[in-house]
């Protein structure tokens, strides 16, 4: 039998949890929707900087977005801020770079200033949440973050979109995209959790996210003939055209650039096999990826996410696997796993 998991999905604005426990029903497996750490790093930064304090970021490599702009808001205060070469990649992967928006690289703080950790997943306060409620801290973790990929020369936006690209050239089966053992390389987000989870199973939350559409019962007929899966996130909406179990395309565009006449003109581009990876890129976007084989259709739409709300006029599906939309991503994590 599966043991205990504790599968979480981290997100911009929160991070999605499920301790799933596989003696009982899935709907009873206890579930926490709270801020993710970006967040709570970002509100630490803020509070210092409201008290005129220096801070030292040391810890682990982790997501930007939030932390990244409250760090910018401290530096223009004129305040100092000391960061570790690790940590620092949080920012820019181009190290020199972060000394130039005023960062001091160091291991240790030279000054009396407000230590703040850093790190995607915080297992002590993780454990604090799960036995405060008289339940055990399970011993396994899959996560999934989004991970651009490392590179100190080239565009993360280009290389997180050179990755999908290969993906789907190379037959675009999402659960080859779960790492149980090793992680390739160039996804340092990931390898970061490892570093404060050893055994964790990892992924990308975009492919736990379209793993979580094709769980759902009313999308899974439709998966012979093919669906358009869509994830409209806090920060990033993620489209992808499934058929079977294989993505023939896919796109990547941030959340703010869209309202509802654009998201409707990148869809059906998408749909007619239109749309161009530069016309993503160049609104601001990741880009787009369209295997050959990728024929015209996909006219059954299902849509998940925190901002699926953006869709509402459009009546797409709204995908919500076991009843509950926020844990769509932890739900295909586990479908990938072939756990349910």
């Amino acid at each position: 039998m599966t043991e205990n998991m504790l599968v979480i999905d981290v997100g911009s604005g929160t991070q999605d949890i499920l301790l799933y426990q596989p003696e009982k029903s899935i709907e009873n497996c206890p579930k926490y929707i709270v801020p993710s750490q970006t967040q709570i790093v970002a509100a630490q930064i803020r509070k210092a900087t409201a008290q005129r304090q220096g801070i030292f970021l040391h810890g682990h490599l982790m997501g930007g977005g939030a932390c990244v702009l409250a760090l910018k808001k401290h530096l223009a205060e004129g305040l100092k801020a000391y960061v570790t070469p690790q940590v620092a990649l949080t920012f820019n992967d181009n190290l020199a770079y972060v000394e130039g928006m005023g960062v001091v690289l160091c291991e240790e703080a030279p000054e009396a200033v407000t230590p703040i950790w850093m790190g995607d997943i915080d297992t002590f306060a993780l454990r604090q949440a799960i036995e405060a409620f008289g339940m055990e801290y399970p011993q396994k973790l899959a996560v999934a973050v989004q991970d651009h990929g490392y590179s100190v020369s080239e565009s993360n936006r280009t290389l997180r979109f050179r990755l999908w690209e290969e993906f789907v050239m190379q037959g675009g089966d999402l659960c080859k995209l779960i790492f149980r053992q090793s992680i390739p390389e160039v996804y340092t987000r990931m390898k970061a959790i490892r570093e404060i989870v050893p055994e964790a199973i990892l992924t990308d939350t975009g492919t736990c996210a379209l793993l979580g559409i094709m769980a759902d019962p009313l999308v899974k007929p439709h998966l012979n003939k093919g669906i358009l899966a869509v994830n409209i996130g806090n920060s990033h909406t993620l489209a992808a055209a499934i058929r079977g179990d294989r993505v023939y395309g896919i796109f990547e565009q941030h959340t703010s650039m869209f309202d509802l006449k654009s998201l409707t003109r990148f869809i059906q581009r998408f749909q007619s096999t239109e749309l161009t990876n530069a016309e993503v890129f160049d609104q601001g976007g990741h880009g787009a990826t369209l295997h050959p084989d990728m024929q015209l259709g996909w006219d059954f739409i299902a849509v998940t996410g925190p901002r699926r709300s953006l869709a509402k006029p459009l009546n797409w599906y709204e995908a919500a696997p076991y009843g509950d939309m926020m844990l769509t991503g932890c739900f295909g994590f586990l479908a990938g796993m072939g756990i349910i």
